[in-house]
């Protein structure tokens, strides 16, 4: 149940963030002084924040922000990742100490101290944003394809397909890469929630996609000086943020277990 949940919601925000321009939305950048900090009502279902802005607005466009990094940076890091790692747990040699050795330097460094030093030179665009998250990332993933195309290149059918004289290319295709594909994707989707939480922290620190456009994190940097006033400028962001997060885990943690139910039939 709490899976079906997950997916629900996880479908909610990409609806509402695919189609936050052509919605019935305010102005998410309006500013109404007179309406600073006015709890939800009939006119803002959300409220507003301390300039008068409509939170309900800034928080669907916000879910673009948030929606569009994770996926691109994930899709970045799962495709170029996957494809290394997936390489050098077949080919096993020189190659996969290749990809060890640079993930391990990669690695190495501080990630948030290496993003920002990126960002600041790159600029802070939603593009530049996704791209440095996603090859950050690369080794991460890299490192999950290589076990698990370690363990599966153990199976007698893999070894099988070989001795019949099946090319490592034809190999890695039809005998590999379709048994890795489904726990790459059960990380996928929990990094996917860290990635959010990721821009949401670049945002909070002011060094995400740039004022006025919103975002998850930027909301909730902006109500932190009304905390003293009212919480509930908090609220929707902190709430969207967490319920996504969550709903990503579950969706993970289920095909984690689907995964070690095949293992054990296996």
């Amino acid at each position: 149940m709490s899976t079906v949940l997950g997916v629900g919601w996880i479908v909610l925000v990409l609806v509402a963030a695919v189609g936050a321009d052509v919605l019935p939305l305010a102005d998410p950048n309006a500013v109404d002084a007179k309406s600073a900090l006015q709890p939800p009502s009939s006119d803002h279902w959300l409220g507003t924040d301390g300039l008068g802005r409509d939170q309900l607005s800034r928080l669907v466009h916000g879910a673009q922000v948030s929606m569009t990094v994770s996926v691109a940076a994930v899709a970045i890091g799962v495709f170029v990742g996957g494809l290394l790692g997936l390489t050098a747990g077949y080919l096993r040699g020189r190659f996969e100490g290749l990809v060890l050795g640079v993930s391990d330097v990669v690695l190495a460094f501080p990630g948030l101290v290496l993003l920002l030093v990126l960002l600041a030179y790159v600029g802070r665009s939603l593009v530049a944003i996704s791209v440095i998250i996603g090859i950050l990332s690369i080794p991460l993933y890299a490192r999950v394809a290589r076990a698990n195309t370690l363990s599966v290149t153990e199976h007698e059918y893999v070894r099988a397909a070989s001795v019949l004289g099946a090319t490592r290319l034809l190999g890695v295709f039809r005998e590999v890469l379709p048994n890795i594909v489904l726990p790459l994707t059960a990380y996928a989707f929990v990094a996917l929630g860290r990635v959010i939480v990721l821009e949401g922290s670049l945002a909070f620190l002011g060094l995400s996609v740039k004022p006025p456009d919103p975002t998850w994190g930027q909301m909730i940097a902006d109500s932190k000086r009304h905390i003293s006033d009212t919480l509930w400028p908090l609220i929707p962001a902190a709430s969207a943020m967490f319920f996504t997060v969550l709903a990503l885990s579950l969706i993970g943690d289920r095909l984690r277990r689907t995964i070690d139910v095949r293992g054990e039939d296996a």
